[in-house]
């Protein structure tokens, strides 16, 4: 299945408190169960002004349906074409 990286631009992202993540975090989980098992969460990454998550969807329009139900910005939405690490240079 296809890997996005979607970023979502939040002023004070970073200045979010345990609390407030963890509402996102359910949001997100309660949106991503109704549309079934077609979309999955990853993980996410929380920056000063943006949350860049990691989804497996069949296309960027699942990603984009799972924003607009959540009520989450998803300013951009990319494809991940290829994944490298340190391994990836031996």
């Amino acid at each position: 299945m296809p890997k996005y990286v979607i970023e979502r631009e939040i002023p004070g992202a970073g200045n979010l408190t345990a609390e407030e993540l963890k509402a996102i975090s359910q949001t997100s989980c309660g949106v991503l169960s109704n549309m079934g098992p077609q979309i999955q969460w990853v993980h996410s990454y929380v920056t000063g002004d943006k949350i860049y998550c990691v989804y497996n969807a069949p296309n960027e329009e699942v990603v984009r349906e799972h924003a607009k139900q959540g009520g989450f910005p998803a300013n951009a939405v990319s494809e991940v074409k290829a994944i490298i690490d340190p391994v990836t240079a031996e």
